[in-house]
């Protein structure tokens, strides 16, 4: 039996699943990691968050704080950086003049693009090197999972995000006390 082999029963031992999950999690990070690589010295993996959210469309800073659960003080750092980087832009709130909004600019929009291209062509040929019954069992398991931890689905490939990727989940694993 190799490391990954479980022996029948093991799946409802917790820690033996709680093991596994973490391990996939682990490659699922270092897959993240990989699709930033072509563009990590201008954007770190906070500020791509950050570019996520705003692909979502204009917003005001706060908002954007909140939505990425930092001080909008961080934020304004945050988005700052990437205007001098050329992938975002303030513009003034046509409905408030004392406001501003930020959104992404065309680099910034394809930047996402790219690093999300990056991270699903990369999942997809991790995917294909498992069979059929390997890959619908994994469907099952990953979107029970899913569902347990109140993550919405991915769109599909050439759908935009809709969702910050987990950050701002409501849920009782997720709070303290």
């Amino acid at each position: 039996m190799t490391e990954h082999d479980s022996p029948v029963g093991a799946t409802d031992d917790v820690d033996a699943v709680t093991r596994e999950v973490l391990t996939a999690s682990r490659l699922l990070v270092a897959v993240s990691a990989r699709s930033l690589a072509a563009v990590e010295e201008r954007v770190t993996l906070p500020q791509f968050r950050m570019l996520v959210v705003l692909t979502r469309g204009a917003t005001k800073l706060v908002t954007l704080a909140e939505q990425l659960q930092v001080a909008p003080s961080t934020a304004m750092r945050m988005v700052d950086r990437l205007i001098a980087a050329g992938l975002a832009a303030r513009q003034p709130n046509p409905h408030s003049r004392r406001e501003t909004l930020l959104e992404l600019t065309e680099e910034g929009r394809q930047t996402v693009e790219h690093v999300t291209a990056r991270r699903r062509s990369e999942i997809a040929g991790i995917v294909e090197m498992l069979t059929p019954a390997q890959r619908l069992a994994l469907v099952e398991a990953l979107a029970a999972f899913n569902r347990a931890g109140a993550e919405p689905l991915a769109p599909t490939a050439g759908v935009a995000e809709t969702h910050p990727l987990g950050w701002a989940v409501d849920h009782p694993a997720t709070r303290d006390g």
